[in-house]
């Protein structure tokens, strides 16, 4: 899977508004807040278009939660209209120690090359040259290698990665 300058990740999702400011509550998704660049912009998507927004403030909260307010967000009403939304950056937002590192795929649905459903991404094993996908197939966890030449696509808007899946894995 090659980064490309202008791929977008999904990095957070707007909670709720927080007061009547303009402040949210956002949490992070398979990300640190720490691993990104709060002085770059982050995108929301309005009408399939991405809209650029920069932190004025951010408040961490617990580990993957912070309350923040974005650029034009001024209003409970304004705030509120985002709640819900994803929060996306482009991939040269995030600390460069971090290549590699796909564990923002938590929560992605997996299908096999047919389309079929396998699970969900649980999370992402950094395992020296060999990353895997923890996935979670039912009541039972199975370990996906997550290698370029079994990732047949990925769909960033509708969170699915689609591979050549080795057989066994799931019987």
């Amino acid at each position: 899977m090659h980064s490309s300058a202008h791929k977008m990740l999904r990095i957070a999702k707007v909670l709720k508004s927080n007061g009547t400011e303009g402040d949210v509550m956002i949490s992070f998704i398979g990300i640190s807040p720490e691993d990104i660049d709060i002085e770059g912009p982050v995108f929301i998507y309005f009408d399939g278009l991405p809209v650029p927004f920069y932190f004025e403030s951010f408040t961490r909260k617990a580990s993957n939660k912070a309350i923040v307010r974005l650029t034009g967000i001024r209003t409970l009403e304004d705030a509120d209209e985002i709640a819900g939304m994803d929060i996306f950056t482009d991939d040269s937002s995030i600390a460069d120690e971090d290549d590699g590192d796909f564990s923002f795929l938590a929560g992605w649905t997996l299908e096999d090359e047919d389309g079929n459903v396998m699970g969900k991404v649980a999370g992402f094993l950094d395992i020296p040259n060999n990353p895997c996908l923890e996935i979670t197939a039912g009541d039972k966890e199975v370990i996906v290698p997550l290698h370029e030449d079994l990732i047949l696509s990925a769909d960033q808007e509708m969170q699915v990665i689609r591979m050549s899946i080795p057989d066994g894995l799931f019987s």
